[in-house]
């Protein structure tokens, strides 16, 4: 059964987490952050070429799951979803329109090329009855989940 958590990508550590007691050690743990993310996590426009990761807002209510992928530039007609049993794939191109102008510089720092989102689901939707919209750049899929479906919450007694 898949969580909304195991979706999301953490960055951080635990043990990151737990250094915050010294606040020097935070502080050079983060100052080492921000250099991975700016040399190391593909923010450069020559690492960046030719990838793309559309970013998903996900609700999940006692009903249904819903969600949203930004996919800025890309028409609806280079995108494919398709839902199983446990999950939801999201895949498409974002196709490149480049110039060439002998004469001067060109530099390109938007993503380009094939991508694919493999989302989990809980084995409670019902995939035959999703829905799906594209508009301004947004994919918004609402997939209801099956009738009868209990909820996933429990209370657990402490003792």
């Amino acid at each position: 059964m898949a969580l909304i958590n195991d979706i999301i990508p953490w960055r951080g550590s635990r043990r990151e987490l737990a250094g915050r007691d010294d606040p020097f050690n935070y502080l050079r743990s983060q100052i080492n952050r921000v250099f991975d993310n700016a040399f190391g996590g593909g923010n450069w426009p020559a690492e960046s070429a030719g990838t793309f990761t559309p970013q998903l807002d996900v609700t999940e209510t006692d009903k249904e799951i819903k969600i949203c992928a930004e996919l800025p530039g890309i028409e609806s007609k280079d995108i494919e979803v398709n839902v199983t049993d446990d999950e939801l794939i999201i895949r498409g191109e974002k196709q490149s329109e480049r110039s060439s102008d002998e004469k001067g510089r060109q530099w390109t720092e938007r993503t380009y090329g094939s991508f694919e989102r493999t989302i989990p689901l809980p084995a409670d939707v019902n995939g035959e009855k999703a829905k799906s919209e594209f508009k301004n750049g947004l994919l918004r899929i609402t997939l209801p989940k099956r009738e009868g479906a209990k909820p996933r919450s429990h209370k657990i007694n402490v003792g």
